[in-house]
């Protein structure tokens, strides 16, 4: 994988530690030089610092390569167009951002507060459409870039206790199809990630039962590092024609994901009524309804 961004500029948001950590890792490894942004607070907000990313930092420099820190929050906009002037006052430009920065505020819907939706929309969504919007004018003027998002099986499928992390998820997705259309026209691709991996986003999986243990213990074993080499290679040249797709990486696993289609047409040449619908249209459909269920399990999901 060596030498395969050489020269690239690349941003990688939450970057301090898990996914983001691996990807900066493998950013660096393969030749770019990264902008290690993490604003070093607990996935509840809490603390703050650059510790984590000057973490990053020094390992990618101690390794030979180079990189810098940046503590903007991605969840201003104000933020996001300093984490980009980061790369370009560092490095001179900026070829790629991967959007990984995240946080949680989990609680079943009915008992989600305004302040825990909104918290996480700022993060996942809007920080994904500010880091984007803040590289898109360099993007356009050389004609080239590339943008990945992570998205979660928890916004494709759906999970408990997860209304707004699932909604920014699923958003991020529609963002991204969004920009691939909008940038084609330059050369830039954006493309979307579900990792199935063991980090801070997935260590708050409740472990009390023995099976509930069993699970998690399992779910170590997959490495947050499995998923960085699907990032670099999206940024590479190589992923010239990739754009638009939705990727999941479950540990040695790479899996492309199905987009929204139509599954089934009912035409009534005289027009329908809502009885009509109820007798006709929505038995013809019923077995491709939608089977209610949160997210697959890492663990037992069958693959694709």
């Amino acid at each position: 994988m060596s030498g395969m961004v050489a020269g690239k500029v690349v941003v990688v948001t939450g970057a301090g530690g898990g996914i983001g950590r691996s990807v900066a890792l493998a950013m660096a490894a393969a030749g770019a030089k990264v902008v290690v942004n993490d604003i070093g607070v607990s996935l509840q907000g809490e603390g703050g610092g650059d510790g984590p990313a000057q973490a990053v930092v020094k390992e990618i420099q101690a390794a030979g390569g180079q990189a810098c820190p940046s503590t903007d929050s991605v969840a201003s906009y104000e933020g996001a167009h300093n984490i980009i002037k980061t790369a370009v006052d560092a490095f001179g430009r900026i070829d790629a951002v991967v959007n990984n920065a995240g946080n949680l505020r989990d609680r079943v819907f009915h008992k989600m507060s305004e302040e825990e939706w909104r918290q996480v929309l700022d993060v996942h969504l809007n920080g994904s459409f500010y880091m984007s919007r803040a590289a898109a004018p360099y993007f356009r003027e050389q004609e080239s870039g590339a943008l990945v998002h992570m998205t979660s099986t928890s916004g494709l499928i759906g999970n408990f206790g997860q209304a707004n992390y699932a909604a920014a998820k699923l958003g991020i997705v529609a963002l991204s199809k969004s920009i691939a259309l909008d940038m084609a026209r330059y050369h830039v691709r954006s493309n979307c990630i579900a990792p199935f991996a063991w980090s801070r986003m997935t260590s708050s999986i409740p472990a009390e039962t023995e099976a509930e243990k069993a699970r998690v213990e399992k779910l170590k074993k997959m490495e947050a590092g499995k998923v960085a080499p699907l990032a670099v290679y999206l940024v590479s040249d190589t992923a010239s024609e990739v754009t638009a797709q939705i990727f999941a990486v479950r540990a040695n696993e790479i899996m492309l994901m199905s987009q929204p289609r139509p599954l089934r047409t009912v035409h009534y040449s005289e027009g329908w009524t809502p009885e009509l619908i109820g007798d006709i249209a929505i038995p013809a459909m019923r077995k491709h309804f939608y089977a209610l269920e949160r997210s697959p399990d890492v663990i037992d999901w069958d693959p694709i």
